[in-house]
């Protein structure tokens, strides 16, 4: 009896490590079933396909796009079913998208790095940018009332807020970097940010974090307004681009020929959208934010005019060159592979958005 007592934990162990290889090796090859999966779908290299009916659906995440479509009566133009959800955020997205929730997101030019490193294929089938970065960044970083910094300089042995799935990662390495610091050189809290810039600003006033980048315009305005009396205060970063927004889509959505037909027709409508918002500020400021975000209008406006012009580059030379960028700053400090930022890009969608822009900014300008 004294033996057999002894020899249940070892079964017990065996079994238990049984279960543990058998869960990593699903884990292990999860990317080579999706590839299986996806293989018998509609090929890459396959021109995109024009024939679509109402019984395919698309599913985007981007309300400012949602509410120009709806006050415009777009969506009756189109012929497939476009339905809308409230999901935004490189986090989120990345979830929708593994749970096949979603086939277009809204993000910066992180998220589809992070999802490609996680084992989600995804593709950018449209990039936004701002005409002028430099004087509309779209981050700046804010310090908190007692962090006692009053430049860029002061920076080292400080506690920086860091996300590594979304561009604030991005910013704050691009940071260190142009100081000459290291990770080591400071102390990196890992925080998701919320899309409002609640999560980061809440850590800076309760001094959780002494550095965070948070949004120019009406988030670091907010901040200062609340707390710049205690000692906030907020700093440009250095001289680098942070402008990117980007349309991408998991790949199992372009394998499927409705939805890849579907993704040509919107994205076409998504960059004419751009323009839209663009050429009608007061009306956008008035219907959206302030009519359905519930912001004051002079909220809304700072918003806008943070924003500055933007554009939607005809050819994506520059845009992946940017998404390179990230990708051999990111790659090393995360731990993460090295890849060709130009297999992130469908080369078949390249001047659909700025097609559409570009419409929509001459029947705008029209009599």
């Amino acid at each position: 009896m004294p033996r057999a007592a002894r020899s249940k934990p070892w079964g017990f162990i065996a079994l238990a490590a049984f279960v543990a290889v058998t869960i990593a090796l699903l884990f292990a090859f999860a990317p080579n079933r999706r590839a299986a999966a996806l293989a018998g779908g509609l090929p890459e290299t396959a021109p995109l396909p024009d024939s679509v009916t109402k019984a395919t659906v698309l599913v985007v995440g981007d309300p400012v796009t949602q509410w120009v479509f709806e006050h415009l009566g777009w969506e009756d133009k189109l012929p497939f079913t476009l339905k809308w959800a409230q999901i935004t955020g490189g986090p989120d997205v990345t979830e929708a998208f593994h749970a096949k929730a979603l086939d277009v997101g809204l993000g910066a030019n992180v998220p589809p790095l992070h999802a490609t490193w996680v084992g989600l294929p995804v593709r950018i089938v449209a990039f936004r940018e701002r005409r002028d970065p430099a004087r509309h960044p779209s981050f700046v970083l804010a310090i908190a009332p007692k962090a006692g910094i009053r430049s860029l300089a002061d920076l080292r042995g400080k506690r920086i807020a860091f996300s590594p799935s979304q561009v604030q990662g991005q910013i704050v390495l691009q940071t260190l970097k142009a100081l000459g610091l290291t990770k080591a050189d400071v102390t990196l809290v890992e925080l998701p940010s919320s899309i409002g810039g609640d999560v980061y600003t809440s850590a800076l006033a309760s001094n959780l974090v002494d550095v965070a980048p948070i949004g120019s315009g009406i988030v670091a305005d907010r901040y200062l307004r609340k707390f710049a009396r205690d000692g906030a205060r907020t700093l440009p970063h250095p001289d680098f681009r942070d402008d990117a927004v980007l349309a991408y889509v998991p790949l199992d959505s372009l394998r499927d020929p409705g939805k890849a037909a579907a993704l040509k027709r919107f994205v076409y409508w998504w960059g004419r959208a751009q323009a839209w918002q663009q050429s009608h500020p007061d009306a956008l400021a008035r219907g959206y934010y302030v009519a359905q975000q519930g912001l004051s209008l002079a909220d809304a406006k700072l918003i806008l005019a943070a924003q500055g012009e933007v554009m939607i580059p005809r050819r994506w030379a520059e845009p992946i060159a940017y998404q390179q960028g990230a990708i051999d700053l990111l790659a090393p400090q995360m731990g993460k592979p090295r890849f060709d930022a130009r297999t992130l890009f469908d080369p078949r969608f390249e001047t659909i958005a700025a097609d559409g822009f570009a419409a929509e900014a001459a029947a705008s300008s029209g009599p």
